[in-house]
């Protein structure tokens, strides 16, 4: 993008998606994870990104491990976690920002994700990476936190290290990854509620 912008809350239609040809194949070569600009502009202009997307399941002969956390200034609700803390469960990364109404209206569903099946082996960690400044504060993440009732990790991304390390370009998006570590399930925008918790329950079989 150019005067070094991060890409931000993308404008998602299915009606741009179509005209552009953009099936969920192509979606699928998101996992090749381009690197975006770490750089944070705030700008209140940029289009936020809009109702569902598409879903992908990974071919699991091209899957990918999880990428390490990187950079993470601050852990909430949680001590400081790695991939390797992880393994042995299913996991889901939710990239977030708290004031993106895209990625509130996705927190009932994952925080009820946590509460019905933590006790089964599911571990959501909410990546929480910032688009503007007021973002950034720790204590204005901890009462959205407080406000959307989440129990589970929440580690603080401000400068852009692990959105980056997983190439992500969308708030919201979720990923999900089985028990050995491997990306099987990529989601972008709101939407597909039920496809994803029969992903989740299918994983943890």
């Amino acid at each position: 993008m150019s005067n070094g912008l991060l890409p931000r809350r993308r404008l998602l239609t299915y009606a741009g998606l179509g005209a552009l040809g953009i099936g969920s194949a192509a979606i699928a070569t998101q996992i090749s994870y381009p690197k975006p600009s770490p750089d944070i502009v705030s700008n209140p202009n940029i289009p936020k990104s809009n109702s569902s997307v598409n879903s992908v399941a990974i071919n699991s002969s091209a899957s990918q491990s999880l990428p390490e956390f990187q950079g993470i200034a601050q852990w909430l609700n949680s001590d400081p976690l790695s991939i390797q803390d992880l393994k042995g469960n299913v996991v889901m990364i939710q990239f977030w920002t708290f004031s993106c109404i895209n990625c509130q209206r996705t927190l009932p569903y994952v925080t009820k994700w946590h509460e019905q099946y933590a006790a089964k082996g599911l571990k959501i960690i909410g990546v929480h990476t910032p688009e503007f400044a007021f973002e950034r504060e720790a204590n204005n993440i901890k009462d959205a936190i407080q406000k959307h009732g989440i129990r589970y990790p929440v580690p603080v991304d401000n400068e852009f290290q692990t959105w980056k390390a997983y190439g992500n370009e969308y708030w919201p998006h979720l990923y999900l990854a089985d028990r050995q570590g491997n990306l099987v399930y990529d989601h972008i925008g709101e939407g597909a509620y039920a496809k994803t918790e029969q992903t989740i329950q299918k994983l943890l079989g």
